[in-house]
């Protein structure tokens, strides 16, 4: 078996054997913090331009069932386990994750101290590292590099390249593909609901002139900041009567369109264990998460927005209800696969607007 290094941006060094594909590769290094639902986190495009760090110590022990996937390729930068299961026992296993990692191009590392690693990204923060084979790298040479590194882009590279639709007999749903997950499209599906999905570049001019009965935004990857020609057009909806449902980056994009701010957090929130509270129930509902962006509530005009979920274990702010407007964001998803489904009636609430509206 090959060694592999991760080298972290603060010049720590974790020393382990190399999975999937053998190439060298610096990127954002995040952790999630999922016992199950690694092939959907492989798949989300929110990690696009991120290495992940798996905290759950066995991965790959159920194989690959191509059913469960969120998008149509990987999209993780790199892929950095405890201990990967080279055997995997389920019936609906048709792959194993090391061949998929092959298959798609994508390096990784196991064998390293996990627990470890992410104690490192929760004390010091989000940073970036290199994974490589290289026995005889050097540390002064690529320290400079791995620090320079910037994620960009993220949103056109995962973003559908045309529109296309999901038939059905109910409200016509716009849904604008950031870097869209494909179970939200398919909660709206399956909830009868004929779902357009457009380019994250689409005018707001076209969307509008198909006159859908609700305005979706999706989740996506990357800084929410750099996609100003998008919250230019996200703001053009906002002004219509449209109702509209936001998650994740959609959700951090419709602030920054209505006067709001967002932040980069420490380490951010990735996994399907997230305690969040519905502010007008009291009620607390375990969430899926995965964001390294936060919208700041300090920011918030009351009259444009107002605080509608938070984070309990930090605090921060987890969805915005919009004053005046059929407009409601999430920062967490309700659409999560493998779960938790608690927040999933969020759809239904946003089919009784639609319904409303008309």
């Amino acid at each position: 078996m090959k060694k592999a290094f991760l080298i972290l941006e603060d010049g720590t060094v974790f020393t382990g054997v190399s999975i999937g594909a053998v190439k060298e590769v610096i990127s954002e290094i995040v952790f999630n913090t999922s016992m199950t639902g690694y092939l959907e986190v492989l798949t989300d495009p929110s990690y696009a331009g991120q290495a992940v760090v798996m905290t759950y110590p066995l991965i790959g022990n159920y194989g690959i069932c191509h059913e469960d996937m969120e998008s149509a390729r990987p999209w993780p930068d790199g892929y950095i386990v405890r201990e990967l299961s080279r055997m995997p026992s389920n019936f609906r296993s048709e792959d194993t994750i090391q061949n998929f990692l092959e298959k798609n191009d994508i390096p990784g590392i196991a064998g390293i101290d996990t627990r470890a690693l992410t104690k490192i990204l929760r004390e010091k923060g989000t940073m970036n590292g290199m994974i490589t084979t290289n026995e005889a790298y050097n540390l002064d040479e690529l320290l400079p590099k791995i620090k320079a590194y910037t994620p960009t882009g993220v949103v056109r590279r995962t973003t559908c390249p045309e529109k296309y639709t999901l038939p059905g007999s109910g409200p016509r749903v716009a849904l604008l593909d950031l870097g869209a997950k494909r179970n939200i499209a398919n909660s709206l599906n399956e909830r009868g609901c004929q779902v357009t999905v457009y380019p994250a570049y689409t005018s707001a001019a076209e969307i509008i002139a198909d006159a859908p009965d609700g305005i979706m935004l999706s989740n996506g990857p990357g800084d929410p900041k750099e996609c100003a020609e998008i919250i230019a057009e996200i703001k053009k909806l906002y002004d219509t009567d449209i109702p509209i449902f936001a998650i994740c980056l959609g959700h951090q994009l419709m602030a920054l369109a209505t006067g709001g701010n967002t932040y980069k957090m420490k380490y951010g929130h990735r996994g399907g264990n997230h305690p969040v509270k519905d502010l007008a129930t009291g009620r607390v509902y375990i969430s899926s998460q995965n964001h390294g962006y936060v919208v700041d509530t300090d920011s918030l005009n009351a009259d444009v927005a107002v605080p509608a979920f938070r984070n309990v274990n930090d605090g921060t702010n987890e969805g915005l209800s919009y004053t005046g407007k059929n407009i409601f964001t999430v920062q967490f998803h309700p659409e999560a696969c493998p779960g938790p489904r608690d927040s999933a009636y969020l759809f239904d609430r946003f089919l009784k607007m639609m319904e409303v509206n008309q």
